[in-house]
């Protein structure tokens, strides 16, 4: 009886699993019959769906997929990319933000699919079990993806593993990922289980050892998981040496390139590396997000200009400069401000929201230093532009700016880390002390550094190589 309740258990699921795979063919099928995706040049055309339901968020994340897609259109001339959106804004919209944010102008038309349930990955959906309640609305999201189209090659740029699986198996694409930073890692287990207070670890969890005996096993149960999703992957692109060293112990995937992401180094090192006189700006770009750390450099500012006097403490500024994704970023920079108020440094902060490319360089081009203050940043697009304008970046001494970026370059310092908010405060007095000649000359060693290593160029071929094997 048992045998029998079994196996009609396992051919119904057989029966779904072919009637929702014949279902996504026919699907797809129709719209690529309606969009004349037949051949080109006398072989038949790929499909590249690359699942960024933020496409229009205009951040770094943003610029590597924008780039990707132009790297490929430059190489193939049989390739046709979609992306899945969950931004309910025109593509023509969508494509002169980034040409205004990135300048980049792509080569041939790109199909947008847009996804109504894009807020089932939002944290605010999931304030309890984020990952896990995250990980879940991916899946369903995945799945509105799918029956949408299943292309030919998938490549998440998002983040959301939990979708590869079901591109692989139901919708047979070859599967590739961009990962910026792994969703779990073991720097969090160790946060947890050193009782460290900090963003994604509640103080109350922190202070409670049953909960976090529990916390601790869930991100264990949650890594096991990810690494299971992750090695769906025929290829992943990491882009920093600390991902990699994350991914690969997670993942363990059969194909892993660092690709460093694309930082518009040439229209930055256009700059000068002389600054004005009358100000000492301090900027720092970033989206609004609470893992940037927007707090800290506001503290930082405080104590930078207790140290300051006079004339010197009148000319200083913190420029914030970031994009706000929605209503709950907005929100932030509101707090930021009564932050500020309350530090009694309101007078030396602005704030620059989702300004156009130009503006932007307009602010790096007239910062003496730039500020980051992340933990464990990923990698950090802004601080490589931000030294390829020529500030002196003061970053924290972790993760991708203490193993990529901020390193010695033909034995000359390419800037300054720091370890807590006294060390930063102790290196941005150093900039703004320090003599225009020997700012410069530590500006032009970061921006020679960064020219090397991280240009548009660079991510592009580098991109085309790791990922030659899913046209082949």
């Amino acid at each position: 009886m048992y045998l029998l309740i079994a196996f009609v258990g396992i051919l119904f699921m057989v029966i779904a699993f072919l009637i929702l795979k014949g279902y996504i063919f026919w699907e797809t099928r129709k719209v690529l019959e309606k969009w004349g995706y037949r051949s080109s040049t006398n072989r038949p055309v790929i499909v590249v769906g690359f699942f960024h339901p933020y496409c229009n968020a205009g951040g770094g994340g943003e610029r590597v997929l924008w780039h990707s897609i132009h790297a490929l259109q430059k190489r193939y001339s049989f390739v046709r990319c979609v992306v899945y959106t969950g931004d309910k804004v025109e593509p023509r919209d969508i494509l002169s933000k980034a040409q205004k944010q990135f300048g980049i102008v792509l080569l041939k038309e790109v199909k947008f699919l847009y996804l109504k349930r894009r807020a089932w990955v939002e944290a605010k959906r999931w304030p309890r079990f984020t990952l896990l309640g995250q990980s879940i609305g991916s899946i369903f999201l995945g799945l509105e993806a799918l029956a949408l189209l299943s292309p030919h090659v998938y490549i998440d740029t998002m983040g959301c593993a939990f979708t590869l699986p079901l591109f692989r198996w139901l919708g047979g694409s070859r599967v590739a990922s961009y990962v910026h930073y792994p969703v779990i890692s073991r720097d969090m287990l160790r946060e947890v289980s050193g009782g460290v207070a900090a963003f994604n670890n509640a103080a109350w969890i922190s202070r409670n050892r049953m909960f976090t005996f529990i916390k601790i096993w869930y991100y264990k149960l949650f890594a096991v998981l990810y690494g299971f999703v992750g090695s769906c992957n025929d290829v992943v692109m990491v882009n920093s040496t600390w991902t990699h060293e994350h991914i690969l112990e997670l993942w363990k995937p059969r194909k892993l390139f660092i690709v460093y992401p694309p930082c518009d180094t040439d229209a930055f090192r256009k700059l000068p590396l002389e600054r004005p006189h009358k100000s000492m700006r301090i900027v720092s770009v970033g989206q609004f997000r609470p893992e940037k750390n927007h707090r800290m450099q506001l503290r930082v500012l405080a104590h930078l200009l207790q140290e300051l006097t006079g004339e010197l403490q009148g000319r200083v500024c913190l420029v914030l400069v970031g994009s706000c994704r929605n209503l709950e970023d907005h929100n932030r920079v509101d707090t930021l401000k009564d932050y500020a108020e309350q530090l009694r440094v309101l007078d030396h902060v602005q704030f620059r929201i989702n300004i156009s490319f130009e503006e932007l360089q307009q602010e790096m081009g007239s910062a003496v230093a730039a500020l980051h203050t992340m933990q464990n940043e990923h990698f950090g697009i802004s601080l490589v532009e931000c030294m390829s304008a020529g500030c002196v970046m003061v970053a924290h001494a972790s993760g991708g700016p203490l193993m990529d970026i901020v390193t010695k370059w033909q034995d000359r310092c390419t800037g300054l880390l720091a370890n807590d908010e006294s060390e930063f405060v102790s290196c941005l007095r150093e900039v703004v002390l320090m003599e225009q000649k020997e700012r410069q000359n530590l500006a032009k060693a970061a921006r020679d550094s960064v020219q090397a290593k991280f240009s548009v160029e660079v991510f592009e071929a580098s991109f085309l190589r790791a990922t030659e094997q899913l046209f082949g």
